[in-house]
């Protein structure tokens, strides 16, 4: 009988949903939290959307500025470590022999069974360091894009998060009745984003939207709170 051939699908876009949460998170609580002191202290809906707006032009580019300066951090400590690894595989090969050793007894294999494969990565250099890197150190070698995928990633999830709770406001007519549709909408955003990262991310999609409710709400929540002490 032919054997149907196993098919894995595993997840790799951990970086893209990661840089979408921090972008969506904050592009809902914060301008919402904004609107919301604003609610109390002014009676124009004209004067919150405007100053919405000029919060989520700026938030979204420091957010952005944020994720292409922490990826590019990972880039230079990744070339940093590479060229270190690659001088202590030159000049201590014994020594770097012996950590491949203790990489694989971590996992239950003896030195004895794993010559063979150290033997082989002393043949190769390159992958010798390559493996390393991955299973010594624990880093990946980043992609050439990345900083820059990320910061657009983030800016762009925060614009689009931010533009909910402040897309009441501009067609109610007035501030008062604006709030509840500001927070109701905020609420939903919340759970269907949730719901969406769950699909994704493999975890219960149910159970992600009420994590990402409750944990996005409390934050909106003391937002709110704290914008309204100050207004």
């Amino acid at each position: 009988m032919p054997q149907i051939p196993h098919a894995e699908r595993h997840f790799r876009a951990s970086q893209t949903v990661r840089d979408i949460v921090i972008g969506m998170a904050d592009g809902l609580t914060v301008p919402f939290a904004l609107a919301a002191g604003l609610s109390g202290a002014v009676t124009s809906s004209h004067i919150i959307t405007t100053a919405g707006i000029a919060e989520i032009a700026a938030g979204s580019i420091a957010m952005g500025l944020g994720g292409y300066l922490a990826a590019s951090g990972d880039a230079e400590h990744y070339a940093h470590e590479l060229q270190r690894e690659q001088q202590e595989v030159r000049t201590t090969p014994d020594q770097e022999a012996a950590e491949i050793v203790e990489v694989f007894e971590a996992y239950g294999v003896s030195a004895e069974q794993c010559a063979l494969v150290v033997a082989a990565l002393r043949r190769d250099r390159d992958a010798w360091v390559r493996f390393m890197m991955r299973f010594e150190l624990g880093l990946e070698r980043p992609e050439p894009q990345r900083a820059r995928q990320s910061a657009a990633t983030i800016a762009c999830a925060y614009i689009a998060g931010g533009l909910i709770p402040i897309a009441p406001y501009f067609v109610a007519s007035g501030v008062a009745e604006a709030l509840p549709y500001s927070i109701a909408v905020t609420l939903i955003a919340l759970a269907v984003f949730g719901y969406v990262k769950g699909n994704y991310t493999g975890t219960a999609p149910l159970r992600s939207a009420l994590q990402t409710l409750v944990i996005g709400g409390i934050a909106a929540a003391a937002a709110f709170v704290l914008a309204r002490a100050i207004s």
